[in-house]
């Protein structure tokens, strides 16, 4: 099956993003990252130092995926601006993953400061990937901006709660062009496989592989419940009914 997911021009075979905070040790990561099949890896600009010869994430990423940075401890669109703008400078590359948060208790996105910053950065050439609370009149005004994509939240960052925000996903998802990519509360394999039986064009997953007792095997079974989410939503879900339907007959016993 064909199916590639094209942002930014690029186009991607997996449809799993990996986040790398958290881990126990950064040398999980090669393991991680290989046997979730993603080529798309997020990392926090404060913990990249291009030039550093020991203690460099980089070190365990490699040059194999699509690196995108992400603007976390930004708290304004000035901010957000001026870690991106270092990141590229760093060698970072062009492409970024906005967070502007300033809560400190529920670390939700700002979307005013994160339009803000994605009109900006779009203008300075950056492909921008703004995470935001899933609403749709921003979203909308991201795809404006010129957003390659959305990342809508299904619920608090590192929370492992699920698609607490699943209505708001779908309109997003039957409401937005642009790739809609489900960022930040998923928990288990089950809700990134909803996300993407729902239609998600991608997810991303940090915590709930992290913090797993086996982080290497819960990023394979990541990686096998996107691919079956996104193969039933192309095969089309049968339609939910309120009253019982046989799949067999109820005429022509015998006798």
């Amino acid at each position: 099956m064909d199916d590639k997911l094209i942002i930014g021009g690029k186009e991607f075979k997996s449809r799993l993003f990996i986040g790398t905070g958290k881990y126990s040790s950064d040398k999980l990561l090669p393991e991680v990252l290989k046997k979730s099949g993603t080529e798309m890896v997020t990392v926090a600009l404060r913990r990249v130092d291009m030039h550093s010869n020991t203690g460099n994430i980089m070190d365990f990423i490699g040059n194999d995926y699509t690196l995108l940075p992400n603007t976390s401890s930004a708290r304004t669109a000035d901010e957000v601006v001026r870690l991106a703008k270092l990141g590229r400078a760093a060698g970072c590359g062009n492409w970024i993953k906005i967070e502007a948060i300033a809560d400190n208790k529920y670390l939700l996105p700002d979307n005013i400061e994160t339009i803000k910053a994605t009109e900006i950065l779009v203008n300075e050439g950056f492909v921008v990937l703004p995470y935001i609370n899933p609403d749709l009149g921003t979203a909308k005004r991201l795809v404006d901006a010129g957003a390659a994509a959305v990342m809508p939240l299904g619920a608090p960052i590192g929370s492992n709660r699920g698609l607490k925000t699943k209505e708001m996903l779908r309109i997003l998802i039957d409401e937005i062009d642009i790739p809609i990519v489900v960022d930040a509360g998923i928990g288990k394999p089950s809700d990134a496989n909803l996300a993407m039986e729902m239609g998600a064009d991608a997810v991303l997953v940090n915590t709930a592989v992290a913090t797993a007792k086996d982080p290497v095997l819960m990023a394979e079974a990541f990686k096998y419940a996107v691919e079956a989410g996104r193969k039933a939503y192309i095969a089309g879900l049968g339609a939910e009914k309120d009253k019982a339907d046989a799949s067999s007959p109820l005429t022509g016993f015998l006798g």
